[in-house]
């Protein structure tokens, strides 16, 4: 970064990790798992949301947190009660904590 060039307003997630996260958002959907979504973009950090139902809290929660990038990893998947299920750099290492719950003993 430049001296004269500004931090960004708010961060967000770049269109490759939305394509990842809707992947696996549309098979858990398919599986009945998850229904609904929200997109919040801050100052600090970027929250993709994961809902059971609309009017509830959400199950999970896949934050980016760039100023983490060179310590923890600046992904995480955090569940409902505010518990770091998962940290990393990789955003697709991060997620198969969420990708388990697909996999299920077939009767």
């Amino acid at each position: 970064m430049t001296p004269f060039e500004r931090p960004p307003e708010q961060v967000a997630f770049h269109r490759t990790e939305l394509s990842v996260i809707l992947s696996l958002y549309g098979r858990m959907v398919a599986a009945g798992e998850w229904r609904d979504y929200g997109i919040s973009c801050l100052r600090e950090v970027a929250v993709f949301s994961v809902f059971r139902r609309t009017a509830e809290i959400p199950l999970y929660r896949i934050e980016k947190r760039p100023k983490l990038r060179n310590k923890q990893g600046m992904y995480a998947v955090i569940g409902t009660n505010g518990q770091v299920l998962r940290r990393g750099h990789d955003l697709k290492s991060v997620l198969r904590v969420l990708e388990r719950k697909l996999i299920r003993a077939v009767e």
